[in-house]
């Protein structure tokens, strides 16, 4: 069968029907991807590399024969693995432009009975997309609050209740401290967690609100777009309060049951912030059990780190709401009343 080449605008409505083969090198694919494709390089790192040279060196036509020296040796063995992974025989390649690779692939896939769509422009138009994507003007509603108070479980709420949000710890893989990365998977590459970031984007009404949960402007070694971030500065503030027993007992069910040498390494990062004594007093505590001490310590450091945050943000809307000793049904609906008090990211109503 033919191969059919499809813009960027074909790709999305085919994309979540079709199996999705990534051609270019592993490095590549490592450093970033569209989300859910799977690597079958057609060179690897090293023979991307001589093929590349030989381009600039010698032009095109070289360079091609020599892809093809390199790659020929290995078309049965690449043939079989897609047809094992592939049974179907119907996917979407791409490449880095949607050039030599991806056409090699395209064409053994075509001699053995493939239906292939070839992304025209390949990565690179997919990657364009997504990073103009996350500079665009958003409607966002930031949902804040200090440590221990329960933002995230807050945004899964409001995405249950049918609510537009943006779980940015969830695509960052890290809570947004220096406990953030325990017990999580690897943080993506900043390109991928734009990728990533983009995806989210991409599902969301522009025309209304978007709640996100206040972070700074790293999300452990990732940063937030310049453009996104500072629309978080300006937007509407909602404050969640609730006692600092309320905060402990939290945060102890989500910590207390990590390693602890997980988390006397968390404190030791903050050594210089914390002081020598709080750091020791604060270890003393987790080799002894003593989750509410360790984490009573550690709120003194983060609740001014809170408080320094909260002062970056645009006056006049940010609104605070006890949430104290109320259930997460009842939160709901108290956070759901504020946000009739926004009318959008450029309005200047408080309470």
């Amino acid at each position: 069968m033919a191969e059919q080449l499809i813009s960027l605008s074909e790709f999305w409505s085919l994309r979540d029907q079709l199996p999705l083969i990534d051609a270019r090198s592993e490095g590549e694919f490592e450093q970033s991807q569209i989300p859910g494709s799977i690597n079958i390089p057609i060179l690897n790192n090293l023979e991307r590399i001589v093929v590349g040279t030989l381009y600039k060196e010698k032009g095109s036509k070289e360079a091609t024969i020599k892809g093809f020296e390199l790659v020929g040796p290995r078309f049965h063995l690449i043939l079989k693995d897609v047809l094992k992974q592939f049974p179907q025989k119907k996917v979407i390649v791409y490449c880095w432009r949607g050039g030599m690779r991806s056409q090699i692939l395209s064409w053994l896939l075509t001699m053995v009975g493939f239906e292939v769509y070839r992304l025209k422009g390949g990565y690179k138009t997919y990657r364009t997309y997504s990073f103009d994507l996350v500079r665009k003007d958003w409607n966002l509603l930031v949902l804040g609050g200090k440590t221990g108070t329960g933002k995230t479980r807050l945004l899964q709420k409001l995405q249950e209740a049918g609510e537009q949000i943006i779980d940015l710890e969830g695509l960052a893989n890290h809570k947004g401290s220096s406990f953030g990365s325990i017990g999580q998977p690897a943080q993506p590459t900043v390109e991928q967690f734009e990728n990533l970031f983009a995806e989210a984007l991409r599902k969301q009404n522009p025309e209304k609100l978007i709640w996100i949960e206040n972070e700074s402007r790293k999300i452990g070694r990732l940063i937030l777009p310049d453009k996104f971030y500072h629309q978080m500065l300006a937007a509407p503030l909602i404050d969640i309060l609730k006692p600092d027993q309320e905060r402990i007992d939290l945060i102890a069910e989500e910590y207390a049951v990590l390693p602890a040498d997980e988390l006397i390494l968390a404190v030791l990062r903050l050594k210089k912030r914390l002081g020598g004594l709080r750091t020791s007093q604060a270890i003393e505590a987790i080799v002894e059990g003593n989750h509410p001490e360790w984490i009573s310590n550690m709120l003194i450091y983060y609740d001014k780190a809170y408080t320094f945050d909260l002062d970056k943000h645009a006056e006049g809307k940010i609104i605070q709401l006890d949430l104290s000793g109320i259930d997460q049904d009842k939160s709901l609906k108290k956070l759901l009343d504020a946000k009739t008090k926004f009318n959008g990211k450029h309005t200047n109503k408080t309470d």
